[in-house]
């Protein structure tokens, strides 16, 4: 266990594997905006109008979650949870009303080969990604890693 700790490797293969699920999530959804809406609009937890504004929020910020998270700058971790955890009290609150509508995870489905998912399967998935969120916070912790200033990605090299 304390390889999986202290490994540079580890470290970097669980920042790019959630960080580039999230830009590919978001990207997903920004393609279809629309269909996002209805996903959105369909747990009746906004009005249509504000449907429509979350559905080029949550993935604009799901993109710039994602690439903070996969570049290791300051913010992005601690987003991607914030997200993470929005998700998941969201497919909470499906379950309890016993909703069986497809959670918009990865955009809105065009066949049934990208099969829609359901509040639990999407549940499993983001508590398995806060899992990996929680093992980057132990790495960082055990190792002394600290993300990028996002001042200092971005400073020349002179």
């Amino acid at each position: 266990m304390t390889r999986l700790l202290t490994s540079k490797y580890a470290y970097l293969a669980l920042r790019l594997i959630i960080g580039l699920l999230f830009v590919y999530a978001g990207a997903l959804k920004l393609a279809n905006p629309e269909g996002f809406a209805v996903t959105i609009n369909i747990y009746g937890l906004t009005t249509w109008r504000m449907a429509g504004v979350l559905s080029y929020v949550i993935p604009t910020v799901e993109i710039l979650a994602g690439l903070g998270l996969a570049l290791d700058v300051k913010g992005g971790l601690a987003l991607v949870v914030a997200q993470l955890l929005g998700f998941m009290a969201v497919l909470l609150y499906a379950l309890h009303l016993g909703l069986d509508a497809d959670c918009g995870c990865f955009g809105t489905p065009k066949n049934t080969d990208n099969a829609p998912t359901g509040p639990l399967v999407a549940f499993l998935r983001d508590a398995a990604m806060l899992a990996g969120c929680a093992l980057i916070y132990l790495q960082r912790r055990c190792t002394g890693i600290r993300p990028r200033s996002l001042t200092r990605l971005f400073r020349s090299t002179n």
